[in-house]
């Protein structure tokens, strides 16, 4: 289950606007967070809560495959991204961190600064001020395994008794 408030964006938003190519040199994850989404949304950084969702339109996380776009939405506190398609490398690449992404096309009934809440296993996302919800297919138990252990090295150690 995921909860907070909505910050919306259009279509192709790309790796270059997630997180700009001029601090990929700091692997940081706090330090790569205090830079997300700068180009296309100042304000996000600093106003960004734990739990909040991002929903956006067509190929989300399009562009070059950095695995710091996604770890600097996770270190930024948000708690999923949905869109009504996503880049393929991007999309995995949330899965491999720990971060939920639904595809959806839920951008029509959300405004940023709406409260919104996501059941990954029942595949609902739900307009808190609204009270209005569309489905999505539910993501497959392994992937919720795998998200629910922080992302893919953490759910492997756990498989392997290590």
């Amino acid at each position: 289950m995921a909860s907070g408030r909505v910050w919306k964006y259009g279509d192709h938003v790309n790796t270059d606007l997630i997180i700009p190519g001029r601090y990929l040199d700091d692997y940081n994850a706090a330090s790569l967070a205090a830079h997300a989404m700068e180009d296309i949304d100042p304000s996000f950084a600093s106003s960004v809560r734990e739990g909040d969702i991002i929903v956006a339109g067509r190929n989300f996380g399009c562009g070059s495959s950095r695995e710091q776009a996604p770890l600097a939405l996770k270190a930024a506190g948000i708690g999923a991204v949905v869109a009504r398609s996503f880049a393929r490398i991007f999309y995995r690449n949330c899965i491999n961190v720990g971060l939920p992404v639904i595809m959806c096309d839920a951008a029509g009934m959300f405004n940023t600064g709406d409260r919104a809440e996501i059941d990954l296993a029942a595949g609902t996302m739900r307009n808190l001020d609204t009270g209005g919800c569309v489905r999505f297919d539910p993501l497959p138990d392994f992937l919720l395994e795998v998200l629910e252990e922080g992302g893919l090295v953490p759910y492997m150690k756990g498989r392997l008794g290590r």
